[in-house]
């Protein structure tokens, strides 16, 4: 019962990304195959909530230079058996920013698979990230323990800190859909 919401939240996904049929079609077999695919000790892989978090002007972008990864990323992390994506999304922007944010949305913005290299006597394993679209009410970010360094950056500047594509992809989705209010 609890992978039925996920599992449908991404066939509503699938319907607005047809072009991410192979995204979609490992997310479907993972959800079908591990029932513990939210618990971070599922090798298969596991589920990860992130966070798209904008600013009030949705102008910018606060992303984490990664402790572990040494990336500059959008914040996210471990569900942790939580079956409630965005709620995980939430919970780790609150987390790794100290921030109080708003969900813009309940539906999914971006899915991604990405693998985890071996470390500390874990496996090489992926993570099946979930994305949402979040919003920080203020920008008095607090750098976490999770964290090298936070920045504010400007979503047309991301190639400054990034050139991790499914960033990139996340902003052209952002500006698709907020076209009347962002300046591209």
């Amino acid at each position: 019962m609890h992978r039925r919401n996920l599992s449908e939240a991404i066939e509503r996904y699938h319907l607005r990304y047809p072009q991410e049929i192979e995204a979609v079609q490992r997310f479907r077999k993972l959800l079908a195959e591990y029932p513990n695919c939210f618990e971070r000790t599922c090798w298969a892989g596991h589920i990860t909530g992130s966070a798209w978090l904008v600013d009030a002007s949705g102008e910018q972008l606060l992303l984490t230079n990664h402790r572990k990864l040494k990336m500059w990323l959008q914040l996210g992390g471990h569900s942790d058996g939580d079956a409630n994506t965005s709620g995980v999304a939430y919970r780790e922007a609150v987390e790794e920013s100290g921030l109080k944010v708003a969900l813009l949305s309940e539906e999914i913005f971006d899915i991604d698979i990405h693998e985890i290299p071996a470390a500390k006597g874990d496996p090489a394993h992926y993570h099946f990230d979930v994305r949402y679209q979040l919003r920080a009410e203020n920008r008095d970010f607090v750098v976490s323990e999770e964290s090298l360094d936070l920045a504010w950056v400007p979503i047309n500047d991301l190639e400054k800190y990034t050139q991790e594509t499914s960033i990139l992809r996340m902003r052209e989705k952002w500006r698709a859909e907020n076209s009347k209010n962002f300046s591209k």
